[in-house]
Order: C-alpha cells, then structure tokens, then sequence
C-alpha cells in the first residue's frame, strides 16, 4: 500500500508526522458527556471488554435492581475508566445500559464513530490514556472526563474515515474468520485429548480386554481386574482454608483457587505435587497440577492420595467425573467434599496406572505441541489486525484517492 502524497507534524510529540490534510482536535471538543440515567432499569445491560469492546452483559440475572444506570445509546463512547488505559473502552453497536462508575459520552462532530474506535484501541492511544490517568500505582488508575478530553483525536476528513471503516471491516473480518478456523482446530484438539484421555482411564490401554460392569453408570465397562472404589478410599481431600499456612518475607507463592491460578501470596498451605480440585467458581469442578510451595484457597480441594499415586493418574481419573455436573448451587457454583468423595471411580492395578498415566502424558504432549503450533498461528492474526488498523488509522499508509 501507498503513503500520501504530504505529511506534516501534528504538533503533537507522540503523534509524529500526520497527512497533510487531516487535523487533530482535542477529545473534549469532539465528545460532550453524557448523564442520561435509566427510570427503571429495564434497558438491556451492556458490559464494556478491553478485548470485545461494548457487547450484552452475560449471564444478566437481574437479582437486583439496575434503575440508575447510565443510558447509552448506538455510536455513543463507553468508557471504563479503571481500564482505558488497557482497552476497556468502545462505541457501542448498542442502545442499553451501562454502570453508573463508566463514562458515556456522544459526539459532537461529524465524524464516524466506529473510526474512532479503531483508533482509540491502538497501542499509540492507550499509552496515551495511561499517561492521563491518575493514581498511585496501575491497579488504581483512573481517567476522568477533564483528563479524556485533553488527548487530541486525529481526524482525516468524514469521506476517508468512511473508506477506513469499510476497509478495516472487511480486512477484520477476514481475520477474524481464520482465527475462528484456528480456535475451531483447537477445540478439536482439545476435544479429541479428552477423548483419548478419558478412555485410558476408564477403559484401559488393551482394547481387547475382558470387560465387567463397573455398576456406576458414568464408568460403564471396566477390564476384569480393574476394582472401582470411592474417591475417599483413594484419597483425603481437605478444603484450602481448613489447611494451615506458614508465611514468609517473600510474596512469591503461587495461590490456586476454584479457577486455577490465580496470583502470589507471602503463605504457603502446602509443599510437593498435589491434584487440586476447584471447589467454587465458574470452573467448579474444574482439575489443576500443583507443585512446590503453594497456597490452597478457600475455593480449592487438595488431595491427598493415600498411597503414592501416579499424579497424572489421580488427576485425569478425576476430572473424568466431570464434577461440575455435581454443583449444588446455579447462582454461585459450589462441590461440598462430602459429596465429591463419594464418588466412585475406576481403579486398575498400581503397574497399569503407571502405564495410563505414561501414556496420557505422550498423547497430552504431542496434541499439546499442536495446539500451541496453532496458538502461534493465532497470536501472528491478531498481531496482523493491529499493525494493519495501526497504519491504517494514523495515516502511516493510504487506501483512498483524494
């Protein structure tokens, strides 16, 4: 792609050298705020994401009221001033609501809103939100009104932000689409380890077995000598906060939680390679690896095998169970351990776990090789879509005659 014919200096340090014909303006002479609040709260809620920008709330359950919300309506800027600096902005595609802590804002110029949204999401603007928010460390950031609209926006002429937006669209949708082959390819694969995995663990390796019923309908068949035995039979498990913690100078242990990892903490409840089992959260259920010095929270399980079990064993055996399906709670997801070390699972002789165990990690590693092959892939379109929106929307390269 071509340059414009002239550049000139945009006046503006961080903005270099500018077409010729386009100018810059200051954001508070381009947008005026808005304070329009919702009567009743009915209005569709809106969430703002620093990846997917302003989309409907997930999961709105309406347990309580949202009467005050700010009202915004289709082209209208929503910014999360916590995270501008990160992306937690957008123009809404969108008439809804949006929590009273966000700013709404409405143009005032004739220009097309959905330029200014690619442009606010590239590197260049968010440094530049970053340097106009406030506060003591990056956590507690915030940009407010007055700072927004000190950042100058560049503005090429309506007739070329026009051809830019249809030029960006169907270049990110294009993207977009071979990123969706490629997130397809990869729950494919993830699809087709479970598969492998959950058949080694519950049906063996020889597929020329002598098979019994196990009498749990999840497990079905199991080889002849295979036993099935409670969880609780295998191992104890105990609750992240009923364990006691030893705490240290340094802030260097890694915490698990219902979720998975989840930050670092000056404690630590255990030391080794133990399975954690998410006992709350979105992941309830969910299977985690854990070695050296971690801390348990209150929303993990630890378990603790009573023989000296092959860890990939124990933990993919578990998560087989999908546990999930055990929650007792729709609001707020939860597994007692009363009930989880009820259940009964599969269990082959020490040497054939050994073997199961072996052969999960070959095929977990070479699909997992595949997956990040993929991941690249992935990562190189999204990097693409922003160099691509970056040249594009400050004018580095030219997609319109004048």
């Amino acid at each position: 792609m071509q340059q414009y014919d002239t550049y000139k200096s945009s006046g503006v340090k961080w903005l270099g050298e500018i077409p010729s014909h386009w100018e810059v303006i200051k954001s508070k002479y381009l947008w005026k705020e808005s304070f329009s609040i919702s009567e009743n709260g009915n209005e569709e809620l809106l969430s703002v994401s620093q990846y997917d920008g302003i989309t409907p709330a997930k999961g709105d359950s309406r347990s309580e009221s949202l009467e005050g919300y700010k009202i915004v309506s289709e082209n209208d800027l929503v910014i999360n001033i916590m995270l501008a600096w990160m992306g937690g902005l957008g123009v809404s595609k969108y008439d809804g609501i949006v929590s009273p802590a966000y700013c709404v804002y409405k143009l005032t110029k004739d220009s097309n809103p959905k330029y200014l949204h690619y442009l606010y999401k590239t590197p260049l603007y968010l440094a530049e939100f970053a340097r106009h928010s406030s506060g003591v460390i990056p956590s507690r950031w915030r940009m407010y009104t007055d700072d927004f609209g000190q950042v100058v926006s560049l503005l090429p002429p309506r007739k070329e932000q026009d051809a830019i937006v249809g030029y960006l669209d169907e270049k990110m949708a294009k993207i977009d689409a071979a990123i969706a082959q490629q997130q397809k390819m990869i729950d494919l694969l993830n699809e087709r380890k479970q598969i492998i995995i959950n058949r080694a663990v519950t049906k063996g390796l020889n597929p020329n077995a002598k098979m019994k019923d196990s009498g749990v309908e999840w497990i079905g068949e199991v080889p002849e000598g295979w036993e099935v035995r409670k969880l609780k039979h295998i191992a104890k498990l105990q609750s992240g906060d009923t364990i006691s913690s030893d705490n240290s100078t340094e802030a260097g242990y890694p915490v698990f939680g219902g979720n998975g990892f989840r930050g670092y903490t000056n404690r630590y409840t255990n030391d080794g390679d133990y399975v954690l089992i998410g006992r709350q959260g979105a992941l309830c259920g969910n299977v985690n690896y854990a070695h050296g010095q971690f801390f348990a929270s209150e929303h993990a399980v630890v378990v603790y095998p009573y023989n000296k079990e092959n860890l990939v064993w124990l933990g993919e055996v578990i998560r087989a169970s999908n546990l999930n399906q055990y929650s007792q709670s729709a609001a707020q997801p939860g597994l007692a351990v009363s009930l989880i070390q009820n259940i009964y699972y599969p269990y082959p002789p020490k040497e054939e776990r050994e073997v199961i165990a072996a052969c999960i990690e070959k095929n977990i590693n070479k699909i997992n090789g595949a997956i990040d092959i993929v991941n690249r892939q992935i990562s190189l379109l999204q990097e693409r879509k922003q160099i691509i929106i970056n040249e594009v929307v400050t004018g580095k390269v030219k997609i319109v005659n004048n």
